[in-house]
């Protein structure tokens, strides 16, 4: 019986060595199509990825001084376009306060020119019209009494008159 249970165990044993066979095979044959299958793909990076790699390198390294020019050109230029900005905002500002000031200046000559006009005025009112006035009226009086003597004056009068509707402007 000890001999048939070892036989049993072998058997058992050697059933399992062949299938550990057959499932490590497979294991290769596996690992053996998923290493072409990376090989494949390693050559097609080293055909196409690689040469776009460089291409991109050589030409990060061609314009990488280049574009350092440019951006210390722009630099620059910002900086100046700075500086006279600041200058015409200066001189701007300082137009505008010598404009403010004249604006000023001249407000005060015309309101000045005009109470000097409006003084005259007044003058004149007083100084000559009011003569006028008062001799136009003076002769009037002596017209009317001359007038009133001769006793012609009141008909050329009559004549002359103006209705007073026609006298308001």
């Amino acid at each position: 019986m000890n001999q048939n249970l070892l036989t049993i165990f072998v058997a058992l044993t050697a059933v399992a060595v062949c299938l550990q066979m057959a499932i490590l095979f497979m294991l290769y044959l596996s690992t053996k199509k998923t290493s072409a299958r990376i090989e494949a793909l390693a050559d097609t990076v080293e055909q196409k990825v690689l040469p776009t790699v460089d291409a991109a390198h050589a030409l990060i390294t061609e314009t990488g001084p280049k574009v350092q020019a440019i951006v210390n050109n722009v630099s620059e230029s910002t900086a100046l376009v700075k500086q006279q900005v600041e200058r015409l905002n200066v001189t701007m500002n300082d137009v505008l306060d010598r404009t403010r000031l004249q604006v000023i200046r001249a407000d005060e000559i015309v309101t000045r020119t005009m109470d000097r006009v409006e003084e005259t005025t007044d003058i004149v009112h007083h100084v000559v019209l009011s003569p006028v006035r008062q001799l136009a009226a003076i002769l009037t009086g002596v017209m009317a009494g001359v007038g009133d003597l001769v006793g012609n004056r009141k008909v050329q009068r009559a004549r002359k008159a103006v209705p007073r509707d026609e006298m308001f402007i």
